[in-house]
């Protein structure tokens, strides 16, 4: 069973140095700032030009279509006020065109209290300690191999805490792909008949920001619950 019991720590072990290395580079790659969006998906700043010329045109094109609806109204078809029309999609226009700056200033505001989590002052932990603090206390309770059942306690905590740290990349991913598709979804605005989409969006783009921030503070929850248990095992 000794050899048993040095393969089984030595495992645990790794698990939580991977967890060590992994926390670093997820907590500090994340955030509000797209520069690491960027260099992994690279085409997304080359095909936003794309987007920009498609926002531009859809708003044009619906400009047109609704001034035209306007010559049908007396046989029923129903058409927007030239007067407000006219001035939506001038705004439009001006948010879809100017939309990289737009989301630059949002993505910054957003950034402040991200940045104040990630930032928090917590005292530093070693999460490989975490398996012989726990082995610690699995000898005083169990019996039988302790360093297995601490292998498995500490599968569990590794996955859950990876389940956060990917869920923590999929909404920085998410919030990538909104500001990076911004202005198409500016274009949306421009017309009352779509303007609930452009309305959707801007609850979407909200609620993943405010999410990732939520993320980011679960992720530092937990770590400052490892290293209050690490360093006082016995009085939880």
């Amino acid at each position: 069973m000794g050899i048993l019991d040095s393969i089984v720590g030595w495992i645990a072990e790794q698990i939580m140095n991977l967890l060590d290395l992994t926390t670093g580079a997820v907590l500090g790659a994340l955030g509000c700032d797209m520069s690491v969006f960027l260099r992994y998906f690279p085409a997304a700043e080359t095909m936003y030009d794309i987007f920009v010329a498609i926002g531009i045109g859809f708003i044009l094109l619906n400009l047109v279509w609704q001034l035209f609806k306007n010559y049908g109204a007396g046989i029923g078809l129903s058409a927007e006020d030239p007067g407000k029309l006219l001035l939506r999609s001038i705004l439009f226009l001006f948010l879809a065109y100017f939309s990289d700056q737009i989301l630059a200033l949002i993505l910054q505001f957003a950034g402040t209290p991200y940045t104040w989590v990630v930032d928090a002052s917590l005292p530093p932990i070693e999460f490989a300690n975490f398996a012989s603090v726990l082995t610690v206390i699995v000898g005083c309770l169990a019996s039988g191999s302790v360093t297995l059942i601490v292998l498995i306690l500490t599968i569990i905590v590794a996955w859950n805490y990876i389940k956060l740290l990917f869920e923590a990349a999929e909404r920085y991913i998410m919030v990538g792909v909104l500001v990076f598709t911004a202005p198409v979804a500016f274009a949306t605005g421009a017309s009352e008949s779509t303007s609930n989409i452009f309305s959707a969006w801007c609850r979407m783009l909200g609620g993943q920001l405010f999410l990732l921030v939520m993320n980011a503070w679960c992720l530092r929850l937990f770590v400052s619950m490892v290293g209050n248990f690490i360093a006082n095992p016995l009085s939880l």
